[in-house]
């Protein structure tokens, strides 16, 4: 194994009080298993963790009703001490509690190698005015109302987990997970990070790609029977012909009460559907493999790269080669 340690890292996760605990504690884990798989010849670990509270005592009170201790208070830490990283894993409780963690981040930012927040958090960040002019990203539920109240940020809506220079944020809950293991990739390379990955059975990229979640269990039909199983064909047939007129036949019924019955049971129309589901495919194999954007077009069932990068702009505002750039598996590179 082929490891790159370079000096000890800080990592400060700071962590609002209200939250959901596994966040920070999942994440603090994935940094200790990295310390514990250094070479033996590594003087120092990976990462020095340090979680700190928003409250005026240590203890962390969680969604679950759980608690955890944490290091310090962030209150006690002297925010123009350099850091490496400082993470923050949520948003508060209070508007109180919001802003003292933003005003302490504003002054922190300068002598930080990098910011970094997960679901809520960077709505904090955004509060700072440190994502003016970057991209950026939050849980799916909170994309409207982040760019509706900072119309200076750039917000992503398709990634997990965004990088803007020196600041990362990412989605919701466990997508935490993803960006941590792609900050330790960051760190101290390829190999580390695999091999968390691989010793927490965890998956380095997830294989249904970046998205935040996953549209077709999003719009998966309520209920079992015709509907359902022919979203599962649609999946297994994306380079066929999918039109309204060969589904509504392939489940018997005209083209307008079939229509009627899948945006019930789906909840989108069935063009819809069949142009995210396709869309989604190209996504992965953009992420995964080394076709050509005309290959993917057509094994997608967009029929040529002119509409593929139509749908791509559309819906992701990026092209599809812009699109792999970002998000292309560093191992097929």
């Amino acid at each position: 194994m082929c490891y790159i340690i370079q000096a000890m890292h800080n990592f400060l996760i700071i962590v609002p009080d209200g939250g959901m605990l596994f966040e920070s504690v999942g994440i603090a884990d994935i940094l200790m298993q990295a310390n514990r798989m250094r070479p033996a010849d590594s003087y120092k670990p990976p990462y020095a963790v340090t979680v700190a509270t928003t409250q005026p005592h240590k203890v962390v009170h969680g969604r679950s009703g759980l608690n955890l201790l944490a290091d310090q208070r962030l209150a006690d830490l002297d925010p123009h001490a350099p850091r490496d990283t400082i993470m923050i894993t949520g948003r508060g409780e209070t508007p109180e509690e919001s802003a003292a963690v933003a005003d302490w981040v504003r002054l922190a930012a300068p002598t930080a190698g990098r910011v970094v927040s997960i679901c809520a958090g960077a709505l904090l960040l955004a509060h700072t005015g440190l994502l003016d002019g970057r991209r950026a990203t939050t849980h799916w539920r909170m994309l409207d109302a982040m760019q509706a109240e900072f119309p200076q940020v750039k917000v992503e809506r398709g990634p997990i987990y965004v990088q803007d220079g020196p600041i990362w944020t990412s989605a919701g809950v466990s997508s935490g997970f993803d960006l941590t293991l792609a900050l330790v990739e960051d760190d101290h390379g390829f190999t580390l990070a695999r091999d968390v990955a691989q010793e927490l059975v965890m998956f380095l990229r997830r294989p249904g790609g970046q998205s935040q979640f996953s549209r077709h269990l999003l719009n998966q039909a309520q209920h079992p029977g015709p509907i359902r199983d022919l979203q599962a064909w649609i999946l297994e047939h994306l380079d066929g012909n999918l039109s309204v007129e060969k589904l509504a036949e392939r489940v018997a019924m005209s083209p307008r009460n079939f229509t009627r019955v899948f945006t019930r049971e789906a909840r989108t129309s069935p063009a819809r559907y069949v142009e995210e589901m396709r869309l989604g495919a190209a996504r992965q194999l953009l992420e995964q493999g080394n076709q050509g954007i005309e290959q993917i077009a057509i094994h997608t069932g967009f029929g040529n790269g002119l509409n593929l990068r139509r749908v791509f702009e559309r819906n992701l505002q990026i092209t599809p080669s812009e699109y792999r750039e970002r998000f292309r598996c560093l191992t097929l590179s």
